[in-house]
Parts: structure tokens; C-alpha cells; sequence
């Protein structure tokens, strides 16, 4: 069943709060406030979809505290209520950012559920306005993973299989495999795209702070708990929640997560209502939960409900081929980040990048293109502006078969240039420009890599 929306009414006239509170509650979450200030303090602590404000109060104006209210991150529809109804007031609202204005004289239930749905239904069109313009400056789904061999072609399928469905998903790798952008691209391919995606890496709190993190909790809930928190499973409302390092979470978690997954019902810390949740989940770990299972530290049912579907990511060292277009894409990101004019890899770099282990995986081969584009002093990078540690493996390399093979440093600019003109829907003068090249230079290449049909 859907949440319903929560409707903050702010009057110190008694009976009118209490009767509004009872005509609205079938429809709304109802909360009261008797004057601004308490007002403000419950806006701050929760995330409101309608205040319902007097104009005179103690302290504070109603006007004030719609200033107040506008100024917040995720702002309430304001709809401010007044006994001294007259034109003025009325223009003096929008000023101060009021969504709609009512006289109490004139107050019918009816009509003012109507006014509440109406700026509801507006501003829920408003934000999906926000976010089909935001699809436009922003890659998504898979256009941010890069990989053109076989393991990631199966991780691509996978995730193009599960993202339009709504099951838990696990996902297993080493660190530094690219987890965090497979989530992302599984939440952007997915119907909750216009919703929000909340990340919580869980080896980075405790787990008394975790369990508040996730589920909120009460004011009082426990030594320095002084205001009510809402947690990130409501924040996901709608949305994809992502936990990183899931395998990090204590027993007591891994109930309350168990019980979330079974019946998408949790509590807060320091509280016995039960809220409900919509929210699609996304798990990642580096460490083997099988292992954890049979040593007793991760509960079964938790791994098995996780693991509806299951994602392993190679490491990248089992995906050589794709290494010279990830770092060729780097170069171009940070050549462009940096104000530098660095276009290409010498062969023996890339035999280096090729040569080595990479136990950091992607994240350590872009820390490394980004150091060698820093400290590079002409067009190309050589074998001195890398890592020393990757200078040392290229001279040890000597008589080792390379484990380029799948693709040449020709191939992978190939390949980039096809990724861009596709992401351009064929314009050259903005796929030059995304892969950071003029585009009489990016005709010359087309040429020469007889590609002009594209």
C-alpha cells in the first residue's frame, strides 16, 4: 500500500488544528504545530509534501515561515490560511513563495482537498520535468560502464535483463570493480529512474549508527539522539536503495533487513510504528558470503533473499583486453578535467598498463592515468610519467607475452570514437568535443580508421 502523503498543519488555534487534523487524516499523514517555530523544527527533521499554514501566529507569521519552508532542500507545498482575507494578502503569499492561499471564512473540506491534490498532481509533473531534463546533461544506464569483453558483454545482458523488474539484486567483486556504477546503471534503466537512488556504505558506520542510518530514529532513541531522523530506506521512497559492503552488517541488522525484504515494513530506532517502504534494493560486497554463512557471521535467508539475482564482476586483470579503451577514456577525462593537451599513450606505457596486475582494479587504472596526465609533459605519455611501481613492472616484463591482445591502442581509440559518434547520434563536432579533440581531427581519424559511413 502506498505511504500516504505526510500534510503539516501549523495553527495555535486549537480547534482548528484538531479539525483539520480529523477531516484530512483518511487522505494525508497529519502533524500539528501550535505556532512557526515548532513548525520549522518538524520541517526540518521530516520531509513534508503539503505545510498548511495560519497567517498570524505567535512569533513568526505564517509568510515567514513559508520563506522558511521554500528555502529547505526538498520544500512542502505551502498553502497558506488566513481569516483576514483580502487581495493584498493573497499577492503578498505568492511573494513569499505560498502555492495557493484560502480565506478561513469560506473553508470547505472539500475544496481544500481538492486545492492539496491539485498542487500535489503539479508538483509531481514539475519534478518529473526536473528529471527527463536532467537525463539530457547526464549519462546513464550503461553508457558509463566501459568494457568491450566478453565478462562485461554478460554483465551488460544481465543488467539489462533484471533493471526493468523488481527484484533484490546482489552484486560480488573485488573492490575498485565498478559495483557503485553497476547499481546506478540498474536503478537508471529501471521504472523508479525518476526516483531517488540512496547510497549507504555500510563498512563506514558502526553498527549503532547504521541501524539509525538506515532506519531513522526517535527522538531520545539513545545517547545524543536529539531530534527525530528519518533514514534512508524513506529518503528511498519509490526509488533504489544501494548498500555497499553488505557482508560489514551485524546479526541485529541482518534481522531488521531480513524482516524489510520479507514484508517492506521496518521501524524506526526508539519507536514501535511500523512504517512501509517501496524501495528496490541493491547489494554489493567484496567479501564471500558463502564463506560468512558456513563460518556463522552472515545469516542464510539474508544471503538468499539478497541474491534473487546475482552479478559477479570480473576483476580487471581477467579482462586485459579492456584495458587500453578504459585508459584511453581516462586520458581523454582528466587531459580535458586538467587544461591539458595529452592525446595518447606511447607503446611502452601501454605495454605497462597492459603488464600489470591491477589488484586496485578500474579505480587503480584511473588513479594511474591521472597521475601520468598530471605529470606528462608533452602530447603523449610515456613509461616515466606513470607509477613507479608500474616502470618497475614493464622492466621486469621483458620476454613476457603481453596480455593486450584483445585490443590494440589503434583499436581502442577506434572504438572510442564509434562510442562517441553513437552518444552524439552521429554529430562530429560534439563527438570530437566529448572526446576532446578538434574535429579536423576527428575526421582525419575517421579516414584513417575508415570509418565514414558512421
Amino acid at each position: 500500500m502506498e505511504p500516504k502523503p505526510m500534510l503539516l498543519i501549523a495553527d495555535d488555534e486549537r480547534p482548528t488544528r484538531d479539525g483539520l487534523r480529523a477531516a484530512l487524516e483518511d487522505r494525508f499523514d497529519v502533524y500539528v504545530a501550535e505556532d512557526a517555530a515548532t513548525a520549522l523544527q518538524l520541517l526540518e527533521q521530516e520531509h513534508f509534501a503539503v505545510l498548511l499554514t495560519d497567517l498570524r501566529m505567535p512569533g513568526d507569521d505564517g509568510l515567514r515561515l513559508i520563506t522558511r519552508a521554500k528555502s529547505l532542500p526538498r520544500p512542502p507545498i505551502c498553502i497558506l490560511m488566513t481569516a483576514y482575507g483580502s487581495e493584498e494578502i493573497a499577492v503578498d503569499a505568492m511573494k513569499h513563495g505560498a502555492d495557493d492561499y484560502i480565506s478561513k471564512g469560506r473553508l470547505q473540506i472539500d475544496e481544500l482537498e481538492m486545492r492539496i491534490s491539485r498542487a500535489l498532481r503539479r508538483e509531481n509533473l514539475e519534478s518529473e520535468n526536473r528529471a527527463l531534463r536532467q537525463q539530457l546533461d547526464t549519462k546513464f544506464g550503461l553508457e558509463n560502464v566501459i568494457g568491450q569483453s566478453p565478462a562485461m558483454a554478460e554483465v551488460f545482458d544481465t543488467v539489462r535483463q533484471v533493471a526493468p523488474t523488481r527484484a533484490t539484486v546482489l552484486l560480488l567483486g573485488e573492490s575498485g570493480t565498478g559495483k557503485e556504477l553497476i547499481a546506478k546503471a540498474i536503478h537508471q534503466l529501471s521504472p523508479r529512474a525518476r526516483q531517488p537512488m540512496v547510497t549507504v556504505h555500510c563498512a563506514a558506520l558502526s553498527p549503532t549508527l547504521l541501524e539509525s542510518e538506515l532506519f531513522g530514529h526517535e527522538k531520545g532513541a539513545f545517547t545524543g539522539a536529539h531530534e527525530r531522523r528519518i533514514g534512508r530506506f524513506e529518503q528511498a521512497q519509490g526509488g533504489t536503495l544501494f548498500l555497499d559492503e553488505i557482508g560489514e552488517i551485524d546479526a541485529t541488522l541482518q534481522i531488521k533487513l531480513l524482516r524489510f525484504l520479507g514484508e517492506r515494513t521496518f521501524e524506526r530506532v526508539g519507536s514501535n510504528k511500523t512504517l512501509t517502504a517501496d524501495v528496490r534494493l541493491v547489494a554489493a560486497t567484496s567479501k564471500n558470503l558463502e564463506a560468512l554463512v558456513k563460518a556463522g557471521t552472515f545469516r542464510e535467508d539474508l544471503f538468499f533473499r539478497l541474491r534473487v539475482v546475482e552479478i559477479g564482476l570480473p576483476p580487471l586483470r581477467e579482462r586485459a583486453g579492456d584495458i587500453p579503451l578504459l585508459a584511453l577514456v581516462f586520458l581523454r577525462e582528466f587531459a580535458k578535467a586538467n587544461g591539458k593537451k595529452v592525446t595518447v599513450f606511447a607503446p611502452e606505457a601501454m605495454d605497462a598498463l597492459a603488464q600489470h596486475e591491477w589488484p586496485g582494479n578500474v579505480r587503480e587504472l584511473q588513479t594511474a592515468v591521472e597521475r601520468a596526465v598530471v605529470m606528462c609533459r608533452t602530447e603523449t605519455i610515456t613509461l616515466r610519467d606513470l607509477p613507479s611501481n608500474l616502470r618497475g613492472d614493464a622492466s621486469t616484463a621483458v620476454g613476457r607475452p603481453s596480455i593486450r591482445g584483445a585490443m590494440t591502442v589503434e583499436s581502442a581509440e577506434k572504438q572510442l570514437i564509434i562510442r562517441a559518434l553513437r552518444e552524439c547520434d552521429g554529430n562530429r563536432t560534439k563527438a570530437a568535443e566529448k572526446i576532446g579533440i578538434s574535429r579536423r581531427t576527428l575526421h582525419r581519424k575517421l579516414n584513417e580508421y575508415q570509418l565514414e559511413g558512421l
